[in-house]
């Protein structure tokens, strides 16, 4: 009868004993990580931009200056580039008065246009399908007049932007942002090394005011940068844009038989 006592004594104290270790196991069962909802935003300085910063993918090339992007949540956005202008891939809106030295003429706006689609395939091939850093400017808004995000992209440390100045592509875009003073020497730099659009051969020809244009009245362009047919009242403002853009960038000659949005009156 000890014996029996004895053991079921040692039973009681290894039961004690192994619940204090385990902490009530089945009662209060171990709770769940907390999903991460921080932002994936952060505070960087590059360039000595001393603001938000974000890893992007660039879906999609608009054109130069215009992109569209994509958060690693799958969230998309359109951004224009911060400080930076290339050349319009519309004939018609091309401006000379914008560019200095490019005169307004034929030639001149010829000049621009071709430079403006080399603008968008040097971005094209440098950005689209590419994970880049997005840095917001504290020094600037955050969007622009057409909603777009406006920012610096930097591929493997390298601001793009600058990029765009420094090779002839753009010219810099005069407005509030905390590069202003740097992008302004790069500019000036490549305009006295006749770098990119800024190797222009002056022209005495005047611009043909009968042919650059026309009667057509074009919708302004939407705030993400890119026409669809919906924003056309008919089909020969759609044509005219596609008659004007080199390679259809908008998509509106679906078919590829050279006819925009065929089924507008």
């Amino acid at each position: 009868m000890r014996r029996i006592r004895l053991v079921a004594l040692i039973g009681v104290v290894l039961l004690v004993a192994l619940t204090g270790c385990t902490g009530n196991l089945v009662d209060e069962p171990a709770t769940p990580e907390e999903p991460n909802t921080e932002s994936t935003e952060t505070t960087t300085t590059l360039d000595a931009v001393d603001g938000e910063s974000v890893t992007v993918t660039v879906t999609r090339v608009i054109d130069g200056d215009t992109m569209a992007i994509e958060y690693p949540n799958g969230t998309e956005d359109t951004v224009r580039l911060l400080g930076v202008d290339t050349p319009e891939t519309t004939l018609s809106r091309v401006s000379p008065d914008e560019f200095t030295g490019i005169p307004d003429t034929t030639a001149g706006h010829d000049h621009l246009f071709e430079w403006g689609e080399q603008a968008t395939i040097f971005a094209e091939d440098e950005l689209e399908g590419t994970q880049v850093q997005m840095v917001f400017d504290p020094d600037s808004d955050r969007r622009g007049y057409f909603g777009r995000l406006l920012v610096y992209l930097y591929v493997d440390g390298e601001n793009f932007n600058e990029r765009l100045l420094a090779e002839g592509y753009a010219r810099m875009y005069d407005s509030q942002f905390s590069l202003r003073k740097k992008f302004a020497a790069v500019e000036q730099e490549a305009q006295a090394s006749n770098v990119g659009l800024w190797e222009f051969q002056d022209s005495d020809t005047e611009l043909d005011t009968d042919s650059a244009t026309s009667d057509v009245e074009i919708p302004p362009l939407p705030s993400d940068g890119d026409y669809n047919c919906g924003d056309f009242e008919t089909q020969e403002q759609a044509q005219y844009v596609l008659e004007n853009e080199s390679g259809d960038p908008h998509g509106l000659d679906g078919d590829g038989n050279g006819v925009a949005c065929e089924s507008l009156p």
